[in-house]
C-alpha cells in the first residue's frame, strides 16, 4: 500500500464529532432576532450535524435560561428524531445556565454533562405581567373593550385580576408543567435520584447537586469529554450558523442596532433570574 493509500486510509477510520452550539433565550422564531433559539433558527445546524456519516456521536453546548415551552418540546423532538435516524447518541453539555427549557433540550440527550458550578433545572412554568388598571384609573381613562367570547379579556393588564381568571391560567401552567415532568422522567428514568416534589418544584441547582440528583450523568467539558470518550485523535468539529450581514444604510442599521439593543435586555432579564 503506498504512502497516500496509508494516508487516506488513516484518515477514513478517525472519529468525528460534530458540535452544535445552543445559546439564547428559546424563543418563537425571530421575536429574538439572532439572540433567540427556535426549531427553524437551530434546525440548519442540527440537520447538518446529524447528516455526516462518520459522527461517533453528536454533541450539543447548552447555554439557555429557558423560554418558550414550544419551541423547547419542538427543538429537543427534532434532536430525537435526526438523533433515531442517524442512530448514534447526542451527548449534552452545560455551560453556565441550562435551566427551565434550556434543560429540556439538554434532557433530549442521551447523557449530560456540565460545570460543577453551571446552573442546571428550573423544571417548571411562569408568567409574569403588570396590572395597570389602578394606574389607568387614577388618571381617569376608560377601558374600552369589545368581545365576543367572556374569556377573550382573560388577564387583561388594564382591567382588575379576577378568581376565575387567575384559576384558568394555573391550570394552564399545571398542564405544561405535567408535560415537562413526563418529558424529564421519560428522557431521564431512573437516573433520577431527588425526591419528586424536590426535581420538579421549579427550584435550581449547581452542577455538582444536580449530579447528586441524577439530573445530569457527569461532570466535564465538551472538547475534553468527548476526546476522553473517542480518543485523542477524534475530530471535533463545530457546525457554525450561517453568518447574517448588518443591513446597509443608516436608517436600517439605525433601526437593527435598537432591535438588537432591546434582544439584549430581553436575554439578560432571563439569565439574571439564575445570578448570571
Amino acid at each position: 500500500m503506498g504512502l497516500l493509500s496509508k494516508i487516506m486510509f488513516w484518515r477514513r477510520r478517525r472519529s468525528v464529532v460534530p458540535v452544535v452550539r445552543l445559546s439564547g433565550v428559546i424563543s418563537q422564531s425571530g421575536s429574538l432576532g439572532r439572540r433567540g433559539l427556535s426549531l427553524e433558527s437551530v434546525e440548519p445546524q442540527l440537520k447538518k450535524a446529524f447528516s455526516i456519516k462518520r459522527a461517533k456521536a453528536v454533541a450539543i453546548i447548552i447555554n439557555s435560561p429557558g423560554g418558550s415551552p414550544v419551541q423547547s418540546s419542538l427543538i429537543g423532538q427534532r434532536i430525537r428524531d435526526l438523533a433515531n435516524r442517524a442512530d448514534v447518541p447526542v451527548l449534552a453539555f452545560c455551560e453556565d445556565v441550562a435551566a427551565s427549557g434550556g434543560y429540556w433540550l439538554a434532557a433530549s440527550a442521551d447523557e449530560i454533562f456540565a460545570n460543577p458550578a453551571s446552573v442546571i433545572g428550573s423544571i417548571g412554568v411562569i408568567s409574569a405581567g403588570f396590572g395597570f388598571d389602578k394606574a389607568i384609573a387614577k388618571l381617569g381613562i376608560d377601558r374600552r373593550v369589545y368581545t365576543a367570547g367572556e374569556a377573550k379579556m382573560t388577564l387583561d393588564p388594564f382591567q382588575p385580576e379576577r378568581d376565575e381568571e387567575i384559576d384558568r391560567l394555573k391550570g394552564l401552567q399545571a398542564d405544561i408543567h405535567n408535560q415537562f415532568i413526563s418529558h424529564i422522567e421519560q428522557r431521564r428514568g431512573s437516573r433520577l435520584k431527588g425526591a419528586h416534589d424536590e426535581l420538579f418544584s421549579g427550584a435550581f441547582w449547581t452542577g455538582q447537586r444536580a449530579l447528586e440528583l441524577g439530573l445530569i450523568d457527569g461532570l466535564g467539558e465538551c472538547r475534553q469529554t468527548l476526546l476522553q470518550r473517542f480518543g485523542d485523535d477524534t475530530d471535533v468539529m463545530f457546525v457554525e450558523p450561517k453568518r447574517k450581514f448588518l443591513p446597509l444604510g443608516l436608517p436600517a442599521m439605525s433601526s437593527h442596532l435598537v432591535q438588537e439593543t432591546a434582544d439584549l435586555a430581553i436575554e439578560r432579564a432571563y439569565f439574571s433570574r439564575f445570578g448570571l
